[in-house]
């Protein structure tokens, strides 16, 4: 099996319903975060990671996310007559060349675990990636997914992004205990779905990024429903310890939780205080806005 990530799976199947009526007709997954969607965040972390396939699997509702990574003739050929030429780079940059989407339909929204396993005919026998991109990782100098990509290539096992949380929020999350190995790398002795604070492993919460081998293919097809009734990645995974090494890897970044009103406006402000076009404009908004005490430069 290689150690080279080409691969990267996109869940976007859900219906978004924390969002709503912001979703009702629109992917949660194309909520802007200032002048660009989710979606395309995950996209360019992955592909800054080396990945040249991603493989988006889908839902009822969700073509507006097929139709941002396509080519829209009509658009360009507009910029290009107003001579708009970074408007025009910035369309035509959205998937660069070298890389391929594809699209698979989730027939049903049967969890995370349905819908990693619904990438099987496209991924095959290699290891790839998840992104889900609700959660957004601001890796500053190097992107989540590429620190991970590293540590891969020198274990070639699967690894799995975790971060600590408040312990009495365990049971939002899947929840990991680990033997650690340094700073940043654990390996995983045990994984839970969820769990209740009183009986969670541990405060180790795994987030949003996933690199896997291909035998988790095997274990999904075998892995009954579980916490809310889905087919859960985690349970699956549990099952790969069995066989294998996970590891659990405290990335160097910040992580937004869009999939939440509260982390999705955080995350629209503190990239809206670093975008090159508002960051001046914003930041002296913020400070002078009545009722909200603001110290920041």
């Amino acid at each position: 099996m290689s150690n080279v990530i080409r691969k990267a799976v996109f869940p976007v199947g859900g219906l978004g319903t924390r969002f709503l009526p912001a979703t009702k007709a629109s992917p949660k997954e194309m909520l802007p975060i200032v002048d660009k969607p989710l979606i395309q965040y995950a996209a360019e972390e992955a592909i800054a990671a080396g990945c040249d396939q991603l493989i988006f699997v889908t839902g009822r509702g969700k073509r507006a996310i097929a139709d941002h990574f396509d080519v829209s003739f009509e658009l360009e050929m507009e910029l290009e007559a107003a001579e708009k030429w970074e408007r025009l780079k910035q369309v035509r940059n959205i998937l660069p060349s070298h890389v391929s989407a594809v699209f698979i339909r989730q027939p049903r929204p049967l969890g995370l675990g349905h819908a990693v396993l619904c990438a099987r005919p496209v991924v095959g026998e290699e290891p790839f990636a998840v992104l889900l991109a609700d959660d957004l990782i601001d890796g500053n100098d190097k992107p989540a997914l590429a620190q991970m990509v590293d540590l891969f290539a020198s274990r070639g096992e699967s690894v799995i992004a975790v971060e600590e949380v408040d312990p009495a929020e365990t049971d939002k999350y899947g929840i990991v205990s680990t033997e650690a190995m340094d700073a940043q790398t654990g390996r995983i002795t045990a994984i839970v779905e969820k769990p209740k604070p009183d009986v969670a492993p541990s405060n180790l919460a795994v987030v949003g990024r996933y690199i896997l081998t291909p035998r988790i293919f095997s274990l999904l097809e075998h892995t009954p429903r579980g916490a809310g009734g889905e087919i859960q990645l985690t349970d699956a995974i549990a099952e790969l310890l069995h066989e294998q090494g996970v590891f659990a890897y405290r990335y160097r970044g910040k992580r937004y939780d869009c999939g939440s009103k509260l982390g999705y406006l955080m995350a629209n402000v503190e990239y809206a205080m670093k975008h090159p076009e508002v960051a001046e404009g914003f930041c002296r908004y913020l400070k002078e806005f009545p009722g909200c005490n603001f110290d920041g430069e």
